[in-house]
């Protein structure tokens, strides 16, 4: 219960701290020179997915190795060594990308002063696997020893005393290579929920590592020009949360917390948020729309919407469900979740290969403060995760990063270029409006009197809900049928892609509303949050996380 205090706690932090972002200057773009791309010898399209990638991010070419490793999605413990975390090294130092070198660590209470090997210089803080590159390490059939724990920390509880891991989690930490890092267990992220994303380098112990991958090569191909895309258009769409409705005094409720925050976080940075609080998964009924966010659990298998051939994922969407296995394997269209996910259409998940235990699975409600503060994807997947070495898989560009400009610099540039999702854009904009506490009455009469709304589904929907929110019902009935018979509103055909839908013609006529203005308003006070869906119960196995 102690996580639980420490994130209940950390609500009004996040909540703040995103709003004054939105308002600050933003990080600075990532580029592909900071980036290392690693592929699979025996594996001919993980080749054509890293030249690929590092075409479109501008890697430089000797910042791309290849290595000689087993075709399946996991290697032994010992090839995973010998063939690509000792070789990757040694390329890094050869190639003058990293420098180890003596660090002083000062002492403290429990721990005297002592010398360290570590990175000291570092050229790069991201590493890619393509497609190809096996996905998570087997366990040792005899374990390694559990190793030293500092005089202040805890010995490992007997569920945690095993080796096997996600290749991603393993290769974060080889910055500190030359330390006796122990193999069994969690190793602490130290950098957990760290509020500089500079720091988050191989100079503090950290490489950022995600993957290119999916059931197919050409789906992981496509990854990045769907990021691409997204950060040059905006990620717009809805927000999905599915909630467990799990008790306050359950330890299972922290996940329930973390998608709390996430959805808190989403309706803050002007998305509308749709909230499932009944203990089973959305039905496979529920009309799941323009997805740019996901998060949810619990089943261990895909299920709901996404169980449908086709999802309407946004290019850049973000989908993640909390299950211990949603990651066991990514070759299957069908089995599990991450998988699935991407096959539908997602831009970038994450996932557990193997049992992690809640605590251990990423903060979501963390991840989604960093990313939709300007985090990349890689940044904001890091920093979200208490422990490396362990089971979490990061799936997607880790350059990615959708927010890296404002509501008002994405508004103007689809204006300036005719771009049909600037409805998606002026939408955003109302519901900044709403959540700062603007007046109702001004954002209907603003919406009323805008041209576009009458072409535009998304923002007759908008009209609808605010004519609802104000106690209009036949002026709310009357705007959704009319949004009904409307042309679709701009979507990707499945699984994500060119835009489709209608292009404004001639001059754009998508203003931003007059009321948005740069006074942030606190958390709390006169917020408007999209009403909590509860579509009819379906029927699930309830498989449980374990708690540690």
């Amino acid at each position: 219960m102690d996580y639980i205090r420490i994130y209940v706690k950390a609500v009004r932090r996040i909540c703040l701290g995103l709003l004054a972002a939105l308002f600050l200057p933003l990080a600075a773009q990532a580029g592909g020179d900071q980036v290392v791309v690693l592929y699979n010898l025996r594996v001919p399209a993980s080749k054509v997915v890293a030249e690929h990638y590092a075409a479109a991010r501008h890697v430089p070419a000797r910042q791309i190795f290849g290595f000689a490793l087993t075709t399946n999605e996991i290697i032994t413990r010992a090839d995973f060594t010998d063939f690509l975390q000792k070789p990757l090294v040694e390329h890094l130092t050869a190639s003058g990308l990293w420098k180890f070198g003596p660090v002083d660590i000062p002492g403290t209470t429990n721990l005297p002063a002592h010398t360290e090997e570590r990175v000291v210089e570092s050229k790069i803080r991201y590493a890619v696997l393509c497609y190809g590159v096996p996905l998570k390490i087997a366990p040792s059939p005899i374990p390694p020893p559990p190793g030293t724990n500092p005089p202040n920390e805890k010995p490992l509880k007997p569920e945690l005393q095993h080796d096997e891991a996600a290749v991603d989690s393993e290769l974060a930490w080889l910055p500190l290579i030359k330390l006796p890092i122990p193999l069994t267990g969690p190793l602490p992220n130290r950098l957990y929920g760290c509020t500089n994303a500079a720091l988050l380098s191989p100079l503090n112990g950290i490489l950022l590592v995600a993957r290119l991958d999916g059931p197919t090569p050409e789906i992981a191909n496509a990854l990045v020009d769907k990021a691409l895309a997204a950060e040059t258009n905006g990620l717009w769409g809805r927000a999905y949360f599915d909630l467990r409705n799990v008790q306050t005094n359950d330890a299972y409720y922290l996940g329930d917390l973390w998608l709390q925050q996430g959805a808190l976080i989403c309706h803050q940075r002007g998305f509308d948020v749709e909230m499932d609080t009944n203990a089973a998964t959305f039905p496979e009924s529920y009309p799941m729309s323009h997805i740019a966010i996901y998060a949810g659990w619990y089943d261990g298998d895909v299920s709901g919407p996404f169980k449908q051939p086709e999802v309407e994922f946004m290019p850049g969407a973000f989908a993640y469900h909390l299950h211990s296995f949603s990651a066991e394997t990514i070759r299957s269209p069908g089995n599990r979740w991450c998988g699935p996910l991407l096959a539908r259409g997602a831009t970038c998940t994450m996932g557990c290969v193997y049992e992690p235990y809640l605590q251990f699975t990423p903060n979501i409600g963390l991840f989604l403060e960093g990313f939709c503060n300007g985090y990349t994807f890689g940044e904001a997947a890091w920093f979200s995760q208490i422990a490396v070495s362990w089971q979490t898989t990061v799936i997607g560009d880790p350059l990615y990063q959708p927010f890296n400009k404002g509501p008002m610099a994405f508004h103007d540039y689809l204006v300036r270029t005719g771009n049909p999702l600037v409805e998606w854009s002026v939408e955003q904009l109302v519901n900044l409006d709403l959540a700062r506490g603007a007046p109702r009455v001004q954002l209907e009469q603003f919406l009323e009197n805008l041209p576009a709304t009458a072409r535009s589904a998304v923002l007759t929907e908008k009209l609808a809900n605010i004519h609802d929110s104000l106690g209009k019902p036949s002026s709310a009935i009357d705007a959704w049928q009319t949004a009904l018979k409307l042309h679709p509103s701009p979507h990707p055909p499945h699984p994500g892609g060119k835009i489709t839908g209608p292009r404004t013609q001639g001059r754009c006529d998508c203003q931003r509303p007059a009321t948005v203005d740069r006074s942030p308003q606190l958390p709390g006070q006169n917020r408007n949050r999209k009403r909590t869906q509860n579509p009819p119960t379906a029927h699930r196995h309830d498989h449980q996380l374990h708690h540690s």
